[in-house]
């Protein structure tokens, strides 16, 4: 009977494949490779959102806009703590988390109006993604993802009713006249009254 011989870097054991290891490494994580995928790609998302948002500020700033540029530096902050909430998950069920890269960010806006207009439709896309991720967690039976992914869909009821309000408050007040600076005003002031818990 031939005695295996232990692997070492000059000697790599012959029982141990590429496919055998893959595997091996997959057993050290409970998510499939699917759902790691599309987690990295969603943390990649929010780094983009977030980037988007500071690039909003920043329009907002310079444009005189200050309080709408706090609003925005506020939600750009929100958008990397839902990054690294999903990092952290990633990294806690042994998958591997990705550091994503962030370029091409739009950093100049058609209008003060439009800054909003984009900024609602991020939101409803993210909404869009958790709800394909789900909905692939479901698919998969990867049931504690789709535990984990619920905060997610539940604050982006709110994160959408604020985007919307803001956007609103230009048709309600209009842009005339001192509109703009009122609009400005009254953006940090939006609230969600979350009546879904007792």
């Amino acid at each position: 009977m031939k005695e295996e011989v232990p692997a070492t870097a000059n000697h790599p054991n012959p029982y141990v494949t590429p496919k055998i290891m893959k595997d091996l490494l997959r057993l050290r994580t409970s998510l499939s490779e699917t759902i790691e995928q599309i987690l990295n790609d969603q943390i990649k998302m929010e780094a983009e959102a977030s980037a988007m948002y500071l690039a909003m500020s920043s329009w907002c700033d310079r444009n005189g806009f200050d309080c709408s540029a706090g609003y925005f530096k506020k939600q750009a902050d929100e958008e990397r703590e839902h990054m690294l909430r999903l990092f952290k998950y990633v990294s806690d069920m042994g998958g591997r988390a990705v550091s994503p890269g962030v370029s091409n960010i739009q950093i100049e806006f058609d209008s003060f109006r439009n800054v909003f207009e984009q900024a609602l439709q991020q939101e409803i896309a993210v909404t869009q993604s958790f709800n394909r991720m789900a909905d692939k967690c479901q698919k998969e039976k990867d049931y504690v993802t789709f535990t984990f992914l619920q905060w997610f869909l539940t604050e982006q009821i709110e994160e959408e009713y604020v985007a919307r309000r803001a956007l609103e408050l230009f048709e309600v007040i209009g842009e005339e006249g001192t509109g703009q600076y009122e609009i400005d005003k009254r953006v940090p002031k939006i609230k969600y009254e979350d009546t879904y818990e007792g």
